[in-house]
């Protein structure tokens, strides 16, 4: 349930003299590898892995520079988060203000208030919150469903900011979510069993013995 997608672009990659040796196909991927993997773009997202470089053409000499320039195309793997999109993530962090959920290669905070709808508890020793009713827990390591409600990518992952909501049907813990699909579905069986259940049929005087009692009560 992660956004996931191959992007492609053009770009020039300055290959020094070290480099020069390898094959140029290694070479290039080596350098997209270290230059791109692990920062963030605004249009593309969180740059994953860099899963291919090809170079355009051949390669330019700059006077002063012992490098060789290339023309190349590249091929990203990408994680975009969309807004609104529901994620699967594993609660990685607690604190007195949220989860820290991972969702793919990035941090998302899940705010206290928009963990679920009840007053909630923080047990600090045991790292759980714990909801003032219902005594429903979460914590470390938890699976969850959360639905992405704010977007702030900056140039590092450490630097840029996911919300996410849990406070909506069928979001949330996972065992919390098979509970509401088991009760959503129990709901509908019962709703079916009392629309099949044959109804009473009214009784139905008839117009001659109705006719007869008005005349007998009129003597």
């Amino acid at each position: 349930m992660y956004v996931f997608e191959v992007v492609r672009v053009k770009d020039k990659l300055r290959v020094p003299p070290v480099k020069l040796g390898v094959k140029m196909k290694k070479a290039l991927l080596e350098l997209a590898q270290e230059q791109y993997e692990g920062i963030i773009d605004e249009d593309i997202g969180v740059i994953v892995a860099v899963i291919n470089a090809k170079k355009s053409g051949e390669g330019k000499i700059v006077h002063g520079d012992g490098a060789v320039y290339y023309d190349t195309e590249l091929e990203f793997l990408a994680f975009r988060p969309v807004m609104h999109e529901i994620v699967e993530g594993v609660v990685n962090e607690t604190a007195d203000f949220g989860l820290f959920v991972r969702i793919g290669p990035i941090e998302g905070l899940v705010h206290v208030s928009q963990i679920i709808d009840e007053y909630l508890n923080y047990d600090s020793k045991n790292s759980v919150f714990v909801s003032k009713e219902s005594k429903l827990k979460i914590g470390i390591n938890d699976k969850v469903l959360a639905r992405i409600v704010s977007i702030s990518l900056k140039g590092s992952i450490s630097d840029s900011k996911i919300g996410l909501t849990m406070r909506q049907p069928f979001l949330g813990k996972q065992q919390w979510v098979e509970q509401q699909i088991k009760d959503a579905r129990s709901g509908k069986t019962k709703e079916k069993k009392d629309k099949d259940k044959p109804q009473k049929k009214p009784i139905k005087v008839s117009e001659d013995k109705d006719k007869k009692q008005k005349e007998k009560g009129g003597k």
